[in-house]
């Protein structure tokens, strides 16, 4: 065909023409495999970006950010001037005259690369399209690829036809917006917003023209001028930047001199930035919602969602506050107990031979070093050699030591930890999500992650089962020894004789409201036997635990492992009319148009007739109303202003391994937990180590300041009055007896020894233990 063309010039202009037709044709439909992915015409309309997913409060505070990339693109009227003029003066100053390619910028810059000046020839658009479509990462690449020389060629030519495309399809303003919104600022950093934040604590539209040539510089080189690790090379980049906007006429003479020598102004202060990835509630709400994005085939790691949680921020700060608080104490007092001996002992008390090699021994770098010398005693030795490093306290959360591997993981495994949760008992709306002393240091989350043994907070769901048997909270049962004799797994006969703490009975009969006060063990182990502990555990199981509990004698006493979680939403059903709610932690998602896409509500099942429901929130009063209650150290806090009424149960397990606190008031329901991982490490004795000297003082602390904020819902007042009609006994005043501990022994948990309000000349009647050994 091209024969026919006498003129040789023209002939060679359409062969060059059909050549650049197939070659197109051939990259467009990646003809034999040889040029790989080419972005399609649905790409171009529709180009796709990873967005960050943000969490919020219910009060719609900012809290945290799930991201592969962290980017949340921003619109061109929210950019300064000053990031547009400093990226076109650096990048493209042809950037408005060009249609994607600016060929005359190409020989330019392969003249002064020539000339040792070297400088890119990509525009604005190319590098959008680099940055969209990953034209030069491998999955772009087609057989071509693997050809030295021609991979660049092959790439750059598809980046070509892809900015005229783009150009083609966008205006030049939502093309600068998208690229802004694409590029990389490191410390992951995806997109100017982003990096707005990052480096200078503000937004993009407030960016000065040093801060806009920072961040401009950077894209010449993300690591070399990045103004954190190299603050030195980002300067002189910047003062290149500025230079450019000065030559462009962008900055004056006199401006570019004064800019060009004020110090960077880095401001890394932004908690938005800090907190995006560190945090036990934004660990929560993505594991509350793996099934929703299953089931939705969503991926909030990249929809750039708006996630709405139920936790309110000023409840969450007041909850942290006095968690952070009474923690830092009780940390003093465990470090004050043991002083220089070894803090891990078994159940008899001697010191675990071997403990801290044992878990040394389970730690990556352990392995690591074994790998490569062979010799564990080499290993140890290596271990115990001190070395800077950064570990948590509670005087500086990042404190910079000298300390061995050994040292370090002695400190770790003997700092108590804490989990906390509050709960609207109505709507089942989380409101405070507390999962430990230091997310950073302690990824463990334990509010529904740890499960430990709940002792006495347990019983309450005995004594609601015997409601349900029939009795009320009037009828009696003596303090005395208890024996039972029972059938273990194994099928061998075996017999429980739970102990009080002082190994002493009062012989005294009490009502189940004031044994239930006072957390009666021998009371409690009587119940559990006329109404069977598998009754008990289905129960417990009706009213919102979900943990595996053994059906054993001393189930009744917490000897099962639960989680704070469980425990929060069990007591809510008292509260709750008998219905049992599902505790929502998500209210609202947003998709990245600001379309509501979906909204959570709990979901209520009635499980305990009302008329019990209402009397065992009456006898949880118990604990505040009833001589001996355990939960009178509550008197030492302002929380009873108004009639206000509380309930609670304080609980510790053996060995004072774990103190736990239950707290229900009209509009509340919290639960907190206090305890080591490691089990080993603990307290010595009740003064120190029971419930209500560890768990119950964060409860009151974070009531007490919570009642100072009436505009966030929780007010001081009466419980509710009941709805049905209450057929049940249930008012039976116990005795007004004093209670005192002799000078010679040791209270057990949960006594207050100086209860002032309580008069009377009746005999002493102490408190018996938790959850002992010897009941367990």
């Amino acid at each position: 065909m091209f024969r026919r063309i006498k003129n040789r010039f023209l002939r060679y202009i359409l062969i060059a023409v059909y050549s650049l037709i197939l070659l197109i044709c051939a990259v467009q439909l990646n003809f034999l495999w040889l040029f790989g992915y080419s972005p399609t015409k649905k790409d171009i309309i529709l180009p796709t970006l990873n967005v960050s997913s943000e969490l919020y409060t219910a009060d719609s505070v900012l809290i945290g950010r799930y991201f592969q990339e962290d980017r949340d693109p921003v619109s061109y009227d929210s950019i300064s001037e000053n990031i547009l003029n400093a990226l076109i003066a650096t990048e493209d100053v042809r950037f408005y005259k060009h249609s994607g390619v600016d060929f005359f910028g190409l020989f330019s810059g392969i003249v002064s690369t020539l000339r040792g000046d070297k400088r890119g020839g990509s525009t604005i658009t190319q590098q959008l399209a680099k940055n969209l479509y990953r034209t030069r990462y491998a999955q772009s690449q087609g057989l071509l690829g693997h050809i030295p020389g021609l991979r660049m060629a092959v790439t750059k030519f598809k980046e070509w036809l892809t900015a005229y495309k783009l150009e083609s399809r966008y205006e030049k303003n939502d093309i600068i917006t998208m690229y802004l919104n694409t590029v990389s600022f490191s410390n992951n950093a995806y997109g100017i917003k982003s990096a707005s934040i990052r480096y200078f604590n503000k937004h993009p539209k407030d960016l000065t023209a040093p801060e806009a040539a920072v961040l401009v510089g950077m894209l010449k080189g993300t690591t070399l001028y990045n103004p954190i690790r190299n603050p030195k090379k980002s300067l002189e980049r910047r003062n290149v930047v500025l230079g450019q906007m000065q030559k462009e006429g962008y900055i004056s003479n006199e401006e570019f001199t004064s800019l060009s020598k004020v110090p960077l102004g880095l401001n890394l202060n932004s908690q938005e930035a800090r907190g995006a990835n560190d945090s036990y509630l934004r660990a929560a709400v993505e594991k509350w919602l793996e099934k929703w994005s299953e089931e939705n085939d969503v991926d909030i790691y990249t929809a750039g969602l708006k996630i709405y949680t139920t936790i309110d921020s000023r409840m969450q700060k007041i909850a942290e506050e006095a968690v952070s608080k009474q923690m830092k104490e009780l940390q003093r007092r465990l470090d004050n107990v043991w002083g220089d001996e070894l803090p891990w002992r078994d159940k008899s008390g001697a010191v675990i031979e071997g403990f801290l090699e044992d878990k040394a021994r389970k730690l990556p770098i352990f392995k690591s070093l074994m790998e490569e010398y062979k010799d564990e005693q080499r290993v140890f030795d290596i271990l115990s050699q001190p070395k800077k490093m950064r570990v948590f306290t509670w005087d500086d959360p990042a404190k910079e030591v000298n300390m061995s591997t050994l040292d370090s993981l002695k400190h770790y495994l003997t700092m108590l930890n804490t989990g906390m949760m509050a709960m609207n008992p109505y709507n089942g709306q989380i409101k405070v999500w507390v999962g430990g002393i230091n997310h950073q240091y302690y990824k463990f989350d334990h509010v529904n992650q740890a499960r430990r043994q709940a002792g006495s907070t347990f019983k309450p769901f005995v004594y609601l089962t015997a409601l349900e048997s029939g009795m009320t909270p009037c009828d009696t049962y003596e303090d005395k020894p208890v024996r039972l004799d029972f059938v273990n797994k194994k099928g061998e006969q075996e017999v429980w004789e739970p102990k009080n703490a002082d190994w002493t009975f009062s012989y005294r009969k009490m009502s189940l409201r004031w044994a239930m006060a006072r957390s009666l063990n021998t009371v409690t182990a009587q119940i559990t036997r006329d109404v069977g502990w598998d009754k008990i555990v289905e129960t417990a199981h009706r009213v919102g635990i979900t943990s595996h509990l053994e059906s054993v004698p001393s189930v009744g006493l917490g000897s099962n492992d639960v989680s704070v979680f469980e425990m929060v939403n069990a007591y809510a059903t008292f509260m709750n009319e008998g219905k049992r709610v599902e505790p929502i932690l998500v209210s609202k998602i947003y998709d990245s148009d600001g379309k509501m896409i979906a909204s959570f509500e709990t979901k209520q099942k009635q499980v305990i007739d009302p008329e019990n429901a209402w009397l065992m929130t009456y006898m949880l009063r118990g604990t505040m109303e009833e001589p001996g209650g355990t939960s009178q150290a509550l008197w030492e806090w302002d929380l009873f202003g108004n009639n206000n009424q509380v309930g609670g149960k304080t609980g510790t397990s053996s060995d004072y391994v774990d103190g736990w606190y239950m707290g229900v008031t009209k509009d509340l329901v919290a639960g907190v937990w206090v305890g080591c991982d490691e089990q080993s490490v603990h307290f010595k004795n009740s003064h120190t180590g029971e419930g209500s000297k560890t768990a119950l003082p964060i409860y009151a602390l974070f009531m007490e300041e919570l009642y100072k904020h009436p505009e966030l819902g929780v007010t001081q007042g009466e419980f509710p009055e009941p709805k049905v009609e209450i057929k049940k006994k249930y008012y039976c005043p116990s005795p007004r007896i004093t209670i005192s501990a002799p000078a010679d022994s040791t209270a057990g948990p949960d006594i207050d020894t100086s209860l002032d309000v309580l008069e009377g000349t009746e005999e002493e009647i102490m408190e018996v233990p938790e959850t002992t050994e010897e009941n367990r």
